[in-house]
């Protein structure tokens, strides 16, 4: 569709951020005279109260202009990705973006030269920078693990080194992969990362095998030197822990969100206790397919015909606020502005950048991307994208500028309960059986691949970094047998682990992100206690989950969650996904 043919109540207006051309320009020119202004504080941030305070005045204006600047050049880029003047609006943010960090380099390092002590007195002194305590403290919180500014260099320095093994596989993964044709509906076609799902969930199983067979003969072949990525990503990340002086990778990654150890072995326990829950739903699947046995690769097909419904956007929205409607009158109202403040890009045009996402900061409103083209997973992604938008739109009311970012720990847990609310709203409403079916499928699923498969996943890091620690040599035939064990467990004896998933570790590109995976499990853990909760109207659950939405980043993500009513310390949190799981493939089996 041409851009200009699109109604206007349905764009973006980026001019609400950024009025014209000379408005970028004064704005540009303004971040640089900042940073050069904040660059003369070298040395001298401590020195007393005053500059202390001034520092940090003109830090947080700066941060504020520069990330306002960059929303604006990098959502004008994404509405035409082929507009030459958007490719040059963000070639200048990213320069600027260079010499900003240039400016700024010298201030962490200069912070933890002193002791906290000094600014906590500064602080006493001044009430007015009270707000300031907990961001100093999580700075802080650093110092044994900083070291010297020489020291920092060398490493930053060989950051790009250490990092080739990464490097490799995503060539291996995007750029060099050729897996070859298949055919399907009688034709040839060929076979790419991007379409591997679709054919899985082809409704004929040998296109599924080919499917399945031709992805994991590419991997096989490349085991040895994707077996040689991941071992060298393992063993920079143990260098870089030790040296830093923390206990493990593992240790490491938890440190930034002041996550115990234990919240990541009470997933990987409380999911083990209940694996029997998905054996039983493989074994449903298996019957519902009227397969003799269950294959990897027939996992993935639907178990119903699927909803076969036009929905245009505006009875999408109108299913969205219906079904959101649990989360109280004041968040109905609060999300209206979506649709009547230009929010939302709605439709696909002409070069606009695909998928979906939501965008921008404490300065604008959010902005919400979208591709719509009238389907129900469309009116689940609006769902989802919202859940985002309203938690950036209440953390940036409720939060000073420097607590308003959420954790990455808690980022998908506003979207994934806007999901729950929604499926559970078609659910309850829907008026055939496969319809029904759809809806139970798509949130069974949903705990099986993310918080059962995420969690596998996380298993499998934990134990290829001990094996390193321990000595043992991470070849292909010792990751192979790793991955293969696992998938055995998590799958169980419903299914056939066929041979060639493991080489599936091979594939995972998150593994060089290494201990991410878990919180998609937690998050979603996270989501559907708080959906449940406000579904079962237990006292006081909306206005907990409104100051969940509101508390930013002015605390440590497990304290955020515990105030809204889930403790992740505790597995019962986890446990509760499970629960509702087993409620809902009992209702599945009556309807099969």
């Amino acid at each position: 569709m041409e851009k200009n043919k699109i109604d206007n109540k349905y764009k973006w207006d980026l001019t609400k951020i950024i009025k014209d051309d000379n408005e970028f320009d004064k704005v540009y020119n303004e971040v640089l005279e900042l940073g050069k202004s904040l660059s003369e504080y070298k040395g001298k941030i401590a020195l007393n109260k005053d500059n202390f305070k001034s520092f940090l005045e003109l830090d947080e204006k700066l941060d504020r202009l520069f990330t306002k600047l960059y929303i604006y050049a990098n959502l004008y880029c994404d509405l035409d990705t082929t507009n030459e003047h958007g490719k040059v609006l963000k070639f200048k943010v990213e320069k600027l973006s260079e010499k900003v960090n240039d400016y700024t380099v010298f201030v962490t390092p200069e912070l933890l030269s002193n002791d906290i002590d000094v600014y906590f007195k500064f602080i006493e002194e001044d009430k007015s920078l009270e707000k300031y305590r907990f961001e100093i403290e999580q700075i802080f919180r650093y110092k044994k693990h900083t070291l010297s500014i020489e020291e920092e260099n060398i490493i930053n320095q060989s950051s790009n080194a250490l990092g080739v093994g990464s490097e490799v596989f995503y060539n291996l993964d995007n750029s060099d992969i050729r897996l070859g044709n298949i055919i399907c509906d009688g034709k040839e076609v060929e076979l790419t990362n991007s379409n591997y799902i679709k054919f899985l969930s082809n409704k004929d199983r040998n296109v599924r095998i080919q499917a399945f067979q031709k992805l994991y003969e590419y991997f096989a072949n490349h085991k040895n030197t994707l077996a040689a990525c991941l071992k060298g990503n393992v063993k920079e990340n143990w260098y870089i822990s030790k040296v830093r002086g923390y206990k493990s990778p593992l240790s490491q990654s938890l440190y930034a969100d002041s996550i115990d150890e234990s919240v990541y072995t009470n997933l990987i326990d409380t999911v083990h206790k209940n694996l029997n829950l998905i054996y039983d739903f493989m074994e449903v699947r298996r019957k519902a397919l009227n397969l003799d046995e269950l294959h990897m690769y027939d996992i993935f097909v639907n178990l119903s015909d699927g909803i076969d419904k036009d929905i245009p956007f505006e009875e999408g929205k109108k299913i969205v606020l219906e079904a959101l409607k649990p989360l109280g009158d004041k968040y109905i109202n609060d999300l209206s502005q979506a649709f009547t403040n230009n929010w939302i890009d709605v439709y696909p045009a002409r070069g606009k950048k695909s998928g979906a996402y939501q965008w921008g900061c404490y300065d604008t409103t959010p902005y919400v991307l979208l591709n719509y083209e009238n389907t129900v997973d469309d009116v689940s992604t609006m769902a989802h994208e919202l859940g985002h938008a309203m938690h950036s739109y209440y953390s940036n009311e409720n939060q000073d500028y420097i607590y308003s970012n959420y954790p990455i720990f808690l980022a998908e847990i506003a979207s994934t309960v806007n999901e729950i609310l929604l499926n559970e709203y078609l659910y309850r409403n829907a008026t055939s059986r496969e319809d029904k079916i759809t809806y139970l499928v798509d949130f069974l699923d949903k705990v099986r691949t993310t918080i059962v498969r995420q969690t596998m996943f996380a298993e499998f890091e934990k134990i290829i970094h001990e094996k390193e620690n321990e000595g043992v040599p991470l070849t292909s035939e010792k990751l192979c047998n790793i991955y293969y064990d696992l998938n055995k467990l998590y799958f169980g004896p419903n299914v056939v682990s066929d041979e060639e998933i493991k080489y599936e570790w091979s594939r995972i590109p998150h593994f060089y992100t290494s201990f991410y995976v878990y919180k998609y499990a937690t998050g979603l853990s996270s989501a559907i206690a708080l959906a449940s909760n406000i579904l079962d109207n237990k006292p006081n659950a909306k206005e907990a989950y409104l100051e969940f939405l509101s508390s930013g980043g002015k605390d440590y993500p497990l304290n955020i969650l515990k105030k809204a009513g889930v403790d992740m310390t505790n597995p019962e949190s986890i446990q509760i996904s499970f629960d509702l799981f087993s409620k809902k493939l009992e209702e599945l089996k009556t309807l099969l």
